[in-house]
């Protein structure tokens, strides 16, 4: 039975709030509330009543609003997620936004790289830039883990920098993810293994040097 477009506006909307301000999603993620029609409808309806927002094409928002600076955009992490969601596909920070996460650099990228085993998609929100670049599976290790940060930090750092990766890599990943991490060292370029052993088999506290 057809949905009246009012109440697959307030089922979508519920679900928005039910996540909370912030929330980043695509049609896709409604198809259990009706047809793609009836969604698509429902969406535009709620954008023009300023419930959601339009980020961009089949992209939406439930923003977080400050007081004085109103809404204000959502986090890339969160962008990548609703796009990878759309598709089936994993994503797994890299670059400079890696490196940032690990806590080597205190900047933070314009531009936020994923690496994804789904399609490519460049989404600019503003002056911020969320970039999903397909990769092949030997470039894609760990994918949305704590581990695979930490493969893409120490391959935008490259070998100079690979004590530093080990320092705060090895304090701060669980014993869960180095065992990911361990499992995983045989997909990476030969220069990084010795350094994601390390990290690996490292005892938290025990790499002050």
């Amino acid at each position: 039975m057809k949905r009246p477009l009012a109440s697959v506006s307030a089922r979508i909307m519920n679900r928005a709030r039910a996540g909370g301000r912030g929330g980043v999603f695509t049609p896709n993620d409604f198809l259990d509330v009706a047809g793609r029609a009836a969604v698509d409808q429902a969406l535009s309806r709620l954008v023009k009543g300023s419930q959601l927002r339009r980020l961009t094409r089949g992209l939406y928002d439930f923003p977080k609003v400050h007081p004085k600076l109103g809404a204000l955009s959502p986090t890339p992490d969160d962008v990548a997620q609703a796009l990878a969601r759309e598709t089936g596909s994993r994503v797994q920070i890299a670059g400079a936004r890696a490196v940032n996460a690990l806590g080597l650099s205190t900047q933070v990228p314009a531009q936020s790289i994923y690496l994804t085993d789904g399609p490519s998609r460049r989404v600019v929100l503003g002056r911020r830039v969320v970039d999903l670049r397909h990769a092949s599976p030997k470039h894609l290790i760990a994918p949305g883990s704590p581990a695979g940060t930490v493969v893409q930090a120490l391959r935008h750092l490259g070998p100079a920098r690979a004590t530093d990766v080990v320092h705060v890599a090895a304090r701060q990943l669980s014993a869960r993810d180095k065992k990911t991490l361990a499992t995983s060292v045989f997909q990476a370029p030969a220069w990084m293994r010795p350094t994601l052993v390390s990290i690996a088999n490292a005892i938290s506290g025990a790499v002050d040097g």
